[in-house]
């Protein structure tokens, strides 16, 4: 596994399924900017009501093939194999990365545990072994997270803006130094 953070503002994401778990999918995605759709033949009250964004369209009809074309990312989240593994079998040939929920032998990608404290993501993978695990780690870890994170990052984000604008790289320095002096600074602890 290689782990990444996707930048989805204005990307075109298709969710295919309309219960809860595909609203979870929805939520996610908007949050990050995305241009969602979604199809499934019947849709959760939550997700309906997501239609009202104009970032979120739903199609109240059963999956075709050519959904996924145009997709940056793909959502299976039916509960129904036979239109998990259809999803899945089209947006492979199609060249479009898909997940299919609860069933990570049809994930191109898998979706680690997220906690966010904007601009921090904390996110944690089991690789799909366990979820549950993943989850239950994502909230020790950001219990763990500093009451003032928001101050200290823009702080750094400021000093490396600054090195950069003199023509200094920021590779190679000791951050980790600076980050604790910084915390120090603030006054900070961390959360509970």
């Amino acid at each position: 596994m290689y782990p990444i953070v996707l930048r989805l503002q204005g990307k075109r994401c298709l969710v295919v399924g309309g219960g809860k778990v595909a609203l979870r999918k929805v939520e996610g995605l908007v949050a990050a900017g995305a241009r969602v759709t979604v199809v499934a033949p019947e849709v959760d009250e939550g997700l309906a009501h997501l239609a009202d964004d104009r970032d979120v369209t739903v199609e109240p009809r059963p999956y075709r093939g050519e959904d996924v074309v145009g997709a940056w990312l793909v959502f299976a989240a039916t509960g129904d194999p036979a239109v998990q593994q259809a999803v899945f079998d089209d947006a492979e040939r199609a060249g479009v990365w898909v997940n299919s929920a609860d069933d990570p032998e049809r994930c191109a990608f898998l979706l680690p545990a997220v906690h966010r404290r904007e601009p921090v993501l904390v996110a944690v993978s089991t690789q799909g072994t366990s979820p549950a695990l993943a989850g239950w780690l994502r909230d020790r870890l950001a219990g763990a997270l500093p009451v003032r994170l928001e101050a200290l990052v823009a702080a750094l984000g400021e000093e490396r803006r600054a090195l950069h604008a003199a023509g200094q790289s920021t590779e190679g320095l000791d951050w980790t130094a600076r980050i604790d002096a910084l915390e120090a600074e603030l006054g900070d602890d961390h959360g509970s």
